[in-house]
């Protein structure tokens, strides 16, 4: 089957397509829809007194955005920066930002069947960003909700 067939195939079923990545040793997805671009490692000029996970600005084309460390927005152990660290540039309504991640995978596309809300007792406190998980070739991906994490 071709990739246009397979995305014909998904979009017929109803399914919703999501870009996968790592973070802290964590795979973790978002939807595509929301991804504006992916681009490589950018060194951010820093901005004072900003929450201690966002590493500065970068210029993208002439748009000033601000740059998240994910990993230290989740709660996970950051990670050095290398050749595979990207920058996941994401819209979430009027808002731009850039995401620091520690590779992308690829794209999915689960069957809505196969994506599950988090178990209650895994949901903790206010900042659930974990909207949904599915499992990714053995492998547990969670779903972020872009909302909730800015």
């Amino acid at each position: 089957m071709t990739q246009a067939a397979v995305e014909t195939a998904s979009v017929a079923q109803g399914t919703e397509e999501y870009l996968s990545f790592e973070v802290g040793g964590q795979r973790y997805a978002v939807a595509i829809a929301s991804v504006r671009e992916i681009r490589g490692w950018t060194e951010p000029s820093s901005m004072p007194d900003a929450e201690p996970c966002i590493m500065g600005v970068i210029n993208l084309r002439g748009e000033i955005l601000p740059l998240m460390d994910l990993a230290a927005k989740l709660g996970l152990a950051t990670p050095e920066i290398n050749e595979r660290s990207v920058i996941i540039v994401v819209e979430i309504g009027e808002n731009t930002i850039g995401m620091l991640v520690d590779s992308v995978s690829n794209i999915i596309a689960p069957p809505e069947e196969e994506i599950k809300e988090p178990p209650e007792g895994a949901k903790t406190g206010e900042d659930n960003y974990v909207a949904a998980l599915t499992l990714v070739e053995e492998n547990i991906v969670r779903i972020l909700d872009l909302g909730a994490l800015f």
